[in-house]
């Protein structure tokens, strides 16, 4: 397994678990527990790919779909409602941090120019939880607090500019992976977040 799908693999995981949780917390049924967690995993990577002109990942790995089911499959075995807490935002960090990492190195490697792989890593990273929260009809994280589209796109752009030093692969997607990781981390731990208009 290559690292490009290894990482989608992990995210799509983290993704669903984290969805379906937020779906449990608003009181929703297995059915709408299961798409929250599907548009959750997927819908970032499914973007990213029609933007490429490629086929979605979910349509020829079962492996993508498996990891949903088994992140339902556990949300529902807790039978628990209580919102997310501080585990599972570390893993959703994680989660944005492998498909950061996933979706930049997947859109260099299928042609996409350097500044497009760097937006689209961030897209890869920030749909599924957008559509998440608007589907739950809860405050989207993304357009409001912390710095989740910032720490993507500063990650996405670290991978981009060290894989013009020819370094391996590996090395970058740690270093790129950390980054977002750290930025995300830093922001939530020392209240940090984008200025708004104020009235």
């Amino acid at each position: 397994m290559s690292i490009v799908s290894a990482l989608d693999l992990l995210s799509t995981f983290v993704f669903a678990l984290v969805g379906a949780r937020v779906a449990a917390d608003r009181r929703m049924d297995y059915g709408g527990i299961t798409l929250i967690a599907a548009i959750a995993a997927i819908s970032g990577g499914t973007l990213r790919n029609v933007f490429l002109n490629e086929r979605p990942i979910w349509l020829t790995d079962p492996w993508v779909l498996a990891s949903i089911v088994l992140a339902v499959s556990i949300t529902i075995a807790m039978r628990t409602t209580k919102p997310i807490g501080k585990y599972l935002l570390v893993l959703d960090t994680f989660g944005l941090a492998f498909a950061t990492v996933s979706g930049t190195q997947f859109s260099l490697t299928h042609g996409a120019p350097k500044y497009a792989a760097a937006i689209l890593g961030m897209i890869t990273a920030v749909t599924g939880g957008l559509l998440r929260d608007i589907l739950c009809q809860v405050e989207p994280v993304l357009l409001h607090r912390e710095t989740i589209g910032t720490s993507c796109l500063i990650g996405s752009i670290a991978y981009v500019l060290l894989d013009y030093l020819s370094l391996n692969s590996a090395t970058i997607s740690v270093i790129a992976g950390a980054t977002v990781f750290a930025v995300r981390g830093l922001s939530i731990y020392l209240d940090i977040n984008i200025p708004k208009i104020r009235k």
